[in-house]
């Protein structure tokens, strides 16, 4: 994926929303427009600055593929890969706490 990190998912760092998931749906110089798929939705997503999120060097297949080909992305694909992603990172922190 190199430095293009659009598709990724993030974690807001600054901010109301602070803790908040989001994928990167776009990007343009030292900013990054994020959607959650609720609030911020794909026709509307939240403009961000890169230093406000920890981008997640993790990214959802069916999403990336999307945005890189260019097909229409719906929030409800969104919402879904945010769900898949917070519930695998539950597993994985309940996993670490048995050991």
């Amino acid at each position: 994926m190199g430095n293009k990190m659009t598709g990724c998912f993030a974690r807001s760092l600054a901010g109301h929303d602070k803790t908040e998931i989001y994928i990167i749906v776009g990007e343009e110089p030292g900013y990054v427009y994020l959607s959650d798929g609720k609030l911020k939705k794909v026709e509307n997503p939240k403009k961000k600055k890169l230093k406000h999120i920890q981008p997640v060097k993790r990214a959802d297949a069916l999403i990336a593929e999307k945005l890189e080909t260019q097909k229409e992305l719906h929030n409800e694909d969104i919402k879904r890969a945010i769900k898949e992603y917070i519930s695998n990172m539950k597993e994985d922190n309940k996993c670490q706490n048995q050991m």
